[in-house]
């Protein structure tokens, strides 16, 4: 296992490098610079602006400037928000992001897991058809949405729940709430499907045969396997929540991660753009590799080479 986790970290440092380097290409390629959308700067101005965070120099001297800077750990400075880097941009961004998606991945996986589970053992039943029909509106309902009338209902007309910041524990309620509702209902219907598919193996026949509880046959035998597909799903859905929602954080208004970086590609904050992709693709590979090795402590019948 020792070779595997080396040999997924080098090929983690290897991803990251292309994503930085893509990145750095793509963004320099786009027509314009950060400083044009800037009022009242004369081109003296500019050019000044320019010189002082290197951008007029040839884009190869940048690139390597800016890859020396990343391998000691230094995502640069902001271009917009002046006096402020990269990291303590994220740092102190994340967080806040991580709270939300930590609360919502752990609503979507104690709640969807139990439900898929439910509605397979009960298949075909009244109670099976009323989880598939909630766990696909779920789905298909965009977060938007869901914010939305959340807010309209518990905030503005019934005056139950704060409708934005996060001032209190009853502010999470709503932004959590609209986050966990499409991974809730996609783990049920992944879990569902994939129940369906072990109780109908030979080993849990063979279970039911030779007596075994249907307590013990689930948790002990149907549970382990057919979760796995669902640890899959939550290696990059906890990377997409954690690392935080742009419409969520709108309309709740959020000072989190996900508002950031959009926010740095309307404002062509290059920096900022690239350290925060960067921090994303690490995140999703760290997630990966866990996962992988989650995959043989649920099931000893995996080995990881």
């Amino acid at each position: 296992m020792g070779k595997y986790i080396t040999k997924r970290i080098l090929l983690a440092l290897v991803t990251a490098f292309v994503v930085a380097s893509a990145t750095f290409f793509i963004m320099n390629m786009v027509p314009g610079g950060p400083f044009l959308g800037e009022k009242a700067v004369t081109p003296a101005a500019q050019e000044a602006l320019e010189a002082k965070f290197g951008l007029d120099k040839p884009l190869s001297e940048q690139y390597t400037t800016y890859m020396n800077d990343l391998l000691h750990g230094d995502l640069g400075p902001s271009l917009k928000k002046r006096g402020r880097t990269v990291n303590d941009i994220i740092a102190t961004k994340f967080p806040v992001s991580a709270k939300l998606g930590g609360m919502a991945i752990l609503i979507a996986f104690f709640v969807g897991v139990p439900l898929g589970s439910y509605a397979a053992f009960h298949r075909g039943k009244l109670i099976d058809n009323i989880i598939i029909l909630f766990s696909t509106a779920g789905i298909a309902i965009p977060s938007f949405l869901s914010s939305t009338l959340l807010m309209y209902f518990l905030s503005a007309q019934w005056g139950l729940l704060p409708s934005k910041g996060l001032n209190s524990p009853a502010c999470y309620i709503m932004p959590v709430i609209a986050l966990a509702l499409h991974p809730t209902s996609y783990i049920a219907r992944l879990m569902r499907s994939s129940m369906l598919d072990v109780m109908g193996q030979d080993y849990m026949r063979t279970a039911r045969a030779k007596g075994v509880s249907q307590v013990k046959s689930i948790f002990k035998h149907a549970l382990r396997n057919a979760i796995l597909p669902v640890v899959t799903y939550l290696g990059p859905l906890t990377a997409q929540l954690m690392t935080g929602s742009f419409i969520i954080e709108k309309i709740f208004v959020i000072p989190g991660l996900g508002s950031e970086f959009v926010g740095a590609i309307t404002s062509r904050d290059y920096p900022l753009i690239m350290g925060t992709t960067i921090f994303l693709a690490m995140f999703i590979i760290t997630l990966n590799v866990i996962v992988d090795i989650l995959y043989a402590v649920i099931d000893p019948r995996i080995k990881l080479k």
